[in-house]
C-alpha cells in the first residue's frame, strides 16, 4: 500500500529525533529511565522501541498488566516486544485490584469498567515510577487524543510522551521502521479494555480514513465544508468531527476560572 501523501516524511530521521527528545526529557528532568505499560500493540512498542534506543535497555522498565478478562495474546505480543527490545518487563495482574469496584458497576456497563482497568494501571505504574525512581513513558497517538479515545487519568497519564504529536498512521511506519514484530504491526488495534473489542471496530472506520480527515482538520484548517469539498465523504465527515466535538474536552485539560489577581 503507498503511504499517503500527507504522511510521507522520512521516519528513519523521526525516530532518532524522538529518541533524542525522550532521553534528553528525562535526563533533564533528573532521572535515568523510564516505565511503561506494555500491551502487546504497536503504540507502546514504538515508545519502548524509542527509549531504548537513547536511555539504554536497562533504563526502560516496562509492565505487563492484564486483567482476567484480557485476550492472551496480547499479553503475548507484550512479551515479544520485550524480548525482541531486551528490555526488562514484569507481569502483574489487575485483576483482583478491579474486583472491588466491579462489584459496583454492573457487567454490561461495558466503557465504565474498562476505564476501571485503566486508572488501575495508571495507579500501579504511576506507583512502580516512585519505587524505581522513573518516569511514566506516554503511549497515546494524536488520532486517540483528538478523538478522545482515551481515558482521562488513566490511558493518558504520564510524564512524558512521544507520540503525542503523532497519528496512528505514523505511528505504524516508526513501528517499521524500529523493527517492531510484524504481526504486532498487522495486528487489529485494541485497548483490551473488554473481550474482542477493537479501535476501529468502536470508531466504525479505518484509522487510515480518519487519519486523512482528522490531518486536513488540525493542520490545514479546514473546516466541515473544506473537508467535503476536498472529496472526503460527507457522512463520515459528520461522524469524525461530531466525535471531535464532544470529547475536545478531554485535550483541553481540567477548566480554570479567569485569574482574579
Amino acid at each position: 500500500m503507498v503511504l499517503d501523501r500527507r504522511f510521507q516524511r522520512d521516519y528513519k530521521k523521526l525516530a532518532e529525533d524522538l529518541a533524542g527528545w525522550v532521553a534528553g526529557y528525562v535526563r533533564g528532568a533528573g532521572f535515568s529511565g523510564v516505565v511503561l505499560g506494555v500491551s502487546g500493540g504497536v503504540d507502546s512498542g514504538v515508545s519502548a522501541a524509542l527509549a531504548a534506543k537513547t536511555l539504554g535497555v536497562g533504563n526502560v522498565n516496562a509492565l505487563l498488566l492484564p486483567h482476567a478478562e484480557s485476550d492472551p495474546a496480547s499479553e503475548a505480543d507484550g512479551r515479544l516486544v520485550c524480548d525482541q527490545l531486551g528490555i526488562k518487563c514484569e507481569r502483574v495482574d489487575i485483576t483482583s485490584f478491579c474486583a472491588p469496584i466491579f462489584e459496583k458497576i454492573p457487567p454490561d456497563a461495558r466503557v465504565r469498567r474498562g476505564n476501571v482497568k485503566a486508572r488501575v494501571r495508571m495507579i500501579i505504574l504511576f506507583d512502580r515510577s516512585s519505587a524505581i525512581p522513573a518516569l511514566v513513558l506516554g503511549t497515546g497517538n494524536k488520532t486517540e487524543a483528538l478523538l478522545g479515545y482515551t481515558t482521562l487519568h488513566g490511558d493518558d497519564a504520564c510524564g512524558l510522551n512521544p507520540l503525542a504529536e503523532l497519528y496512528k498512521t505514523e505511528v505504524w511506519e516508526l513501528a517499521k521502521i524500529l523493527g517492531l514484530p510484524e504481526r504486532v504491526i498487522a495486528k487489529a488495534p485494541s485497548a483490551d479494555l473488554w473481550p474482542k473489542q477493537t479501535d476501529e471496530g468502536e470508531l466504525g472506520m479505518r484509522y487510515l480514513e480518519a487519519d486523512r480527515i482528522l490531518f486536513d482538520f488540525a493542520e490545514r484548517g479546514m473546516d466541515r465544508g473544506a473537508l467535503v469539498a476536498a472529496g472526503h465523504d460527507a457522512a463520515v465527515v459528520d461522524h469524525l468531527l461530531g466525535i471531535v466535538e464532544r470529547c475536545a474536552f478531554k485535550c483541553r485539560g481540567p477548566a480554570t476560572p479567569p485569574a482574579y489577581h
